[in-house]
């Protein structure tokens, strides 16, 4: 009984997003002996946001490298040991700084299995801290998911609940394609809770977080919980939305989109990427060409404004989507 108890009592527990990113590296760790980090800061420190805790202490310095302040080398070495038989875990602080090693990202990690006729892999997952909303400013708040989408070869995945952390870090950790991981700063402190042992979602797959009739929000990391909110509040307005977590950009689940249009007949994308090349516009252009049939009313794309991000506060929200932005947007095409 006790143990019953005890079994209970920890399937009632919470996690911390930013904890999952930690448990979810670890896991892996432990089932695979190929699977190593990198980065700066991530040994004894814990990493700059804590998302490495307690795994220099568990897989000792030989397994979790503690690197110089230089993306570039950190993910030159992470594609060198890919190529040769490890499977890296590199973290790059903050995603601005994805471009400080963007000839990696984009002209040499992704091309690799192509070039090679398939002979050579480079299974390795690039970690970041990614998005606003802390006040941060202009060089350290970016949504940069866009970037990644320009570049065929690389998986991207930005997960919004510590569950799908986990699971997600699985299945990108054992891709044997390059993955890029968004984790939202913004959704560090968040919890929910952990998944059993052995959890993997696969990539590409969307998740219905909220079921709805009325209207689609397609979201993604931290503008799921946006959406789940402005949901929330239509529903007192008699507007039910049907929320879609994407959860990937590569690969993207357009059957799940689909199938929740057919269900709604309104689509409202929900992007903290810059309008002008916002993850919104490609999946947009896919439903005009796969699912017009099934749209009742125009399009929706809230999305960030094209403005650097400031420092402020209350100028950072005028920025960034927000609840109101959303349900004016979704109000808009109810009436339509």
């Amino acid at each position: 009984m006790a143990d019953v108890t005890a079994e209970r009592a920890a399937g009632a527990r919470e996690i911390s997003y930013r904890d999952a990113v930690a448990e979810g590296i670890a896991r892996e760790m432990r089932r695979d002996a190929a699977v190593v980090c990198l980065g700066e800061d991530i040994g004894e420190a814990g990493g700059v946001f804590k998302t490495t805790v307690g795994l220099r202490e568990e897989f000792g310095p030989e397994r979790v490298w503690d690197t110089p302040i230089s993306e570039q080398a950190i993910v030159g070495a992470a594609m060198g040991a890919a190529m040769t038989g490890m499977r890296p875990v590199a973290e790059i602080m903050f995603s601005d700084f994805l471009a400080c090693c963007w000839d990696y990202l984009a002209n040499e990690i992704p091309k690799v299995r192509y070039m090679t006729g398939g002979q050579v892999t480079v299974p390795l997952v690039v970690r970041t801290a990614n998005g606003g909303g802390l006040g941060f400013g202009a060089q350290h708040s970016q949504a940069t998911e866009n970037w990644a989408l320009t570049i065929p070869g690389l998986k991207i995945a930005a997960p919004s609940t510590p569950a799908d952390v986990i699971g997600m870090m699985a299945a990108a950790i054992r891709s044997d394609d390059p993955v890029v991981f968004f984790e939202h700063k913004g959704l560090l402190a968040s919890k929910g809770t952990p998944p059993p042992p052995g959890h993997v979602v696969e990539l590409g797959s969307a998740a219905v977080v909220r079921e709805g009739a009325d209207v689609t929000l397609v979201a993604l990391a931290s503008m799921v919980p946006v959406a789940v909110r402005a949901a929330e509040l239509l529903a007192a307005e008699g507007i039910r939305a049907e929320v879609v977590d994407l959860r990937c950009l590569v690969p993207l689940d357009v059957a799940a989109v689909l199938a929740s249009l057919a269900r709604t007949s309104r689509l409202v994308t929900v992007e903290e990427n810059p309008y002008q090349g916002g993850w919104g516009a490609t999946l947009v252009s896919v439903v005009a060409d796969e699912g017009f049939a099934l749209l009742d009313a125009p399009v929706r794309r809230v999305a960030g404004e094209c403005v650097p991000l400031p420092f402020a506060d209350a100028l950072e929200e005028q920025v960034i989507p927000t609840v109101k932005k959303v349900v004016a947007a979704v109000r808009s095409l109810a009436a339509y």
